[in-house]
C-alpha cells in the first residue's frame, strides 16, 4: 500500500519525540516510555459512514501486518454502542461525531478527550430543480427537509445567521430515509450528508447540489469551525499510554492521507472494512466528504467554536455545556 513508507516515517518521528511529549490536559505520566508497547491491546471502534472513512486505511494496514501496535478494530452503525464501550472501558479509541463526543465528556465528567478532528462539514442542500436556489435568500418561505438532530441544528444555525425564514421538516428523521425520499422525487429541497448525496444523485438525475453548507458556514461563522467528526480517547488510557497514543496518531494521519493520495485504494479499504457498502460510490463521494486530520491548538479552537454555536442552537445536543480545556488531548 502506498502509505506504508509515510506511515513508518511518521510513526518513527512521533515516537522518538515522546521523551518530551506530554498531553497538556491529560496528565501523562512523567516517566512515560519513549517506545510504544507493541503487545498492548489498543481497541478501536469507528462508526460506519463518513466519520469512519479516515480509519479505513489503518484497518487495511493492520490486516496486512504493516502496523506496530496491537490493534483490534470494530465498525459500528450505532453511536450509542460506541459511547457505551468507551464508558465501560471496552474501547480505548473511537471515531465519533463531535457533538456525541462532547455529550459523552459531559456525561462522564471528563472521562474522554478529543485527539483529532477527522471530518469537517459533510452537508449539502440538494434540489430537484423545481426551486432555483443560489443563496439562503432563495430559501425564504420554503420548506426544507433535513435529518433530525445535528444536520437540522447546523442548518437552523445557518438559516438564522442568514436571516432566512425556513421551515425545517424532520419527517424523514434518518439520512437514509430522507435519501430514499429525495431519490424517489418525493422531496424538492433537502439537506443531505455525503455519501448520501452521491447515492441520491445516482438514482435521480434531476437532483443538483444547490449549496455546499460548509462553504456557507465559513461565510457567516469562523472559517473551518464546521467540524462534524473526531477521534476520541479514554482519558485514563491517554494518561497511562502516551507512546501508544502518539503512535496511533501517526498511523491515523497516514490513513487519512490515503484518501487523497490514492482515492481508489482508500475506497476499496472503506468497503472491505464495512465502513460503507460500495467502493465505487465511496470513491465518488470522498472528495466531497471533507475528511481531515487536525490536532493540537487548531483542533481546540475549531471545535470549541463549533460547540459554542451548537450550544446556542441546541444545548442538549452537546450534553448541556461547552467542554473546557481538559476536553482536548494535545501532544507537545
Amino acid at each position: 500500500m502506498k502509505s506504508t513508507v509515510t506511515r513508518t516515517l511518521l510513526t518513527t518521528l512521533l515516537v522518538l519525540s515522546l521523551a518530551l511529549s506530554v498531553c497538556t490536559v491529560g496528565a501523562f505520566a512523567e516517566s512515560a516510555q519513549t517506545e510504544p508497547d507493541t503487545t498492548l491491546p489498543v481497541r478501536v471502534i469507528t462508526l460506519n459512514g463518513t466519520t469512519g472513512f479516515g480509519m479505513a486505511g489503518l484497518i487495511a494496514a493492520d490486516a496486512a501486518g504493516e502496523t506496530a501496535l496491537n490493534y483490534s478494530f470494530t465498525v459500528e452503525t450505532d453511536a450509542s454502542n460506541v459511547t457505551a464501550a468507551l464508558v465501560s472501558g471496552d474501547c480505548d479509541i473511537a471515531a465519533l461525531p463531535t457533538n456525541a463526543a462532547s455529550a459523552l465528556y459531559n456525561k462522564t465528567e471528563g472521562k474522554v478527550q478529543v485527539l483529532a478532528l477527522n471530518t469537517r462539514g459533510v452537508l449539502y442542500l440538494v434540489t430537484d430543480g423545481s426551486v432555483a436556489v443560489d443563496s439562503f435568500a432563495d430559501l425564504d418561505g420554503q420548506t426544507v427537509y433535513a435529518p433530525a438532530q445535528n444536520p437540522s441544528f447546523i442548518f437552523a444555525s445557518l438559516c438564522k445567521a442568514n436571516g432566512a425564514d425556513v421551515t425545517i421538516d424532520n419527517t424523514y428523521a434518518q439520512p437514509a430515509e430522507l435519501n430514499a425520499a429525495v431519490a424517489a422525487g418525493e422531496v424538492s429541497l433537502a439537506v443531505l450528508p455525503e455519501p448520501m448525496v452521491t447515492v441520491a444523485r445516482s438514482q435521480n438525475q434531476d437532483l443538483v447540489v444547490a449549496l455546499d453548507l460548509t462553504e456557507e458556514w465559513d461565510k457567516v461563522f469562523e472559517a473551518g469551525s464546521l467540524v462534524q467528526g473526531c477521534v476520541v480517547v479514554r482519558t485514563e488510557f491517554a494518561a497511562a499510554h502516551p507512546a501508544e497514543v502518539a503512535a496511533f496518531l501517526a498511523d491515523y494521519e497516514a490513513s487519512v492521507a490515503l484518501l487523497t493520495e490514492d482515492t481508489a485504494a482508500a475506497a476499496k479499504a472503506v468497503e472491505e472494512a464495512g465502513i460503507f457498502a460500495k467502493a465505487a460510490v465511496a470513491e465518488k463521494a470522498i472528495p466531497n466528504c471533507n475528511v481531515c486530520f487536525v490536532t493540537g491548538e487548531e483542533m481546540q479552537a475549531q471545535l470549541t467554536a463549533f460547540l459554542e454555536i451548537m450550544f446556542e442552537a441546541a444545548p442538549q445536543s452537546i450534553g448541556g455545556a461547552v467542554p473546557g480545556a481538559d476536553f482536548y488531548c494535545i501532544l507537545k
